[in-house]
């Protein structure tokens, strides 16, 4: 039996009044095949209120955050489904998004996968960039777990994740019946998505990749990517991360080396 949109929840992750909020909420509702959509924050208002009503989609609220990946375990958590997407507030997914996940996670038994996630591209001053440096960079480390005989090793996921996080987070559909339940790091206030995924790489599980360019991750100045990266927070959670797989000092090139790929997205 393979995964249907019955089986797969979209948790938008909000957080105060984001006007984009809408746009995305209407990608989710566009989709080929329409699956589940919850909205799930620690800042319930009026305004989020409203957009529920407008979008007829209920709301969970998280009563104890404290950071990112605690809101992001309390939303996964609600979802009631095997297939969950963290999808972030200020995001876009293109209409066959769920359907291509759908179709990539059935070339494989049920047991057999941790994450599907797909290619992205960035939104920034109101055009789509397909093509930038740190695209292609993360496009050349994921390559790899296209291949079923790679993207089940560990050694090559932890080996592709050694160089920098590759995986964009809003594009990953987490398989929930593996992974269970509050999967998502919460040591971390930036690099939580990153962890988690160096973290799953050690497990037996496959990560697919989809090399298609199926969500659209917005770049603004008040993006809280933006903000991380120009307080240097980033950067130093990144280098504690890749300490864990490599030495220090080999760690600090690699990070440094990383960084620079990453200046694209300050605003």
């Amino acid at each position: 039996m393979s995964f249907t949109s019955a089986d797969h929840t979209f948790v938008v992750c909000a957080y105060q009044e984001n006007p984009y909020i809408g746009t995305t909420i209407e990608s989710l509702q566009a989709q080929t095949v329409r699956s589940n959509i919850i909205l799930s924050t620690s800042t319930p208002s009026a305004y989020l209120d409203d957009v529920c009503s407008r979008y007829d989609i209920p709301m969970v609220v998280n009563t104890h955050p404290y950071l990112a990946g605690d809101d992001w375990n309390y939303g996964y958590d609600q979802a009631q489904t095997r297939l969950v997407t963290m999808a972030h507030q200020d995001d876009y997914y293109a209409p066959q998004y769920v359907e291509r996940v759908l179709a990539a996670l059935g070339e494989y038994g049920e047991g057999e996968v941790l994450i599907a996630f797909t290619d992205y591209f960035e939104m920034r001053n109101g055009e789509d960039v397909h093509n930038n440096r740190l695209l292609k960079i993360k496009r050349v480390m994921n390559a790899p777990l296209r291949s079923r005989a790679l993207n089940k090793s560990r050694f090559v996921k932890r080996r592709i994740l050694a160089f920098g996080d590759s995986i964009c987070c809003p594009a990953v559909t987490l398989v929930k019946q593996n992974l269970g339940s509050s999967p998502f790091d919460t040591t971390y206030k930036n690099s939580c998505d990153y962890k988690t995924w160096v973290d799953l790489a050690g497990k037996p599980g496959r990560f697919v990749y989809v090399p298609e360019q199926l969500m659209g991750h917005r770049i603004y100045a008040e993006s809280a990517t933006s903000r991380n990266l120009g307080e240097n927070i980033r950067k130093s959670e990144d280098e504690e991360i890749m300490a864990t797989l490599w030495p220090r000092p080999v760690a600090r090139i690699i990070n440094r080396a990383y960084a620079m790929s990453e200046k694209s997205n300050e605003l």
